[in-house]
């Protein structure tokens, strides 16, 4: 299964990068992180840091597959499952807008879990990645939830 989210950003493509770009800076941007460190000392951009947060009171494990700054992307997997998800890989990029130099954020999360329990895991998903991008907004500054939202997407 996978479920994405898009949205246009009022702000530069670097800007909205500069605030994502570390693997470690969920309790920045996300309003429901409340505590995240890399284990090992390892650095925010370093492919193969395991990042370890606290969001709802559950203590979530994830690692830096592939980290782009050319390319304003990273691609992280879980290191444990996830209420019923056994196994996920989120990819978050930006992309320039040339026209009122804007960002297009996509965050897309590919996941394995039981049949029975993929509508609930797919409406998990779908609930949460807008509150993701709205706390990002938040934090840029735009005020205004959902501007320009582009949408979820299934399959």
């Amino acid at each position: 299964m996978k479920v994405s989210y898009s949205s246009v950003f009022d702000h530069t493509a670097d800007r909205v990068w500069a605030v994502i770009r570390d693997f470690n800076s969920y309790p920045v941007w996300v309003a429901s992180v409340t505590e995240s460190h890399i284990e090992d000392s390892k650095a925010g951009d370093a492919v193969g840091a395991i990042r370890s947060f606290e969001e709802y009171g559950a203590r979530i494990r994830q690692r830096l597959l592939a980290h782009s700054d050319l390319d304003r992307s990273y691609t992280y997997e879980s290191c444990g499952t996830l209420g019923a998800i056994t196994w996920y890989q989120g990819t978050a990029r930006v992309i320039p807008i040339v026209d009122g130099n804007r960002a297009f954020l996509e965050w897309s999360v590919t996941f394995a879990c039981p049949a029975h329990e993929q509508a609930n895991c797919v409406k998990g998903l779908e609930e949460a990645m807008p509150q993701w991008f709205n706390s990002l907004r938040a934090v840029l500054g735009n005020g205004r939830k959902n501007a320009g939202a582009a949408g979820i997407a299934s399959r």
